[in-house]
């Protein structure tokens, strides 16, 4: 078993966790806000900074995790995840195209389910197995 596929397994669910509590915490934060200031229809700048925190934390542990595993479509599906997921936080900030709300849970709950199962089922027992040869 490697110990890579353990840690970035475990930041993997930190970081999909902490961006779903960002999420959700969002709305109530700015409804708590509403006409306490000028204006307060866009959230600051170090808020939504956030967003790209969490999705290069878990680039990272996309990247190790889909190297270190034993199942080819654990990688494959974590990279969609992680795709879909940059895809529509970039769509969140630019306002390309109409999302319904909650889209950015799908992607993120994937990911989350996609560590949990890693973690548990893909584990390596020796170096041969795991798919970074592929």
């Amino acid at each position: 078993m490697k110990t890579n596929t353990i840690k970035s397994d475990t930041i993997g669910i930190m970081a999909s966790t902490l961006c779903m509590i960002h999420c959700i915490a969002t709305p109530f934060i700015f409804l708590a806000k509403t006409c306490s200031d000028a204006c307060c229809s866009a959230s600051p700048t170090w808020w939504k900074s956030m967003d790209v925190l969490f999705l290069s934390i878990s680039l990272l542990a996309v990247y190790q995790t889909a190297k270190n595993t034993s199942k080819i479509w654990v990688k494959y599906a974590m990279w969609l995840s992680w795709g879909l997921l940059m895809i529509i936080i970039g769509n969140e900030q630019q306002q390309l195209f109409p999302l319904f709300e909650n889209a950015i849970y799908i992607p993120a709950l994937s990911l989350t389910a996609l560590h949990f199962y890693n973690f548990k089922y893909c584990r390596c027992t020796n170096n041969s197995c795991c798919t970074n040869k592929v």
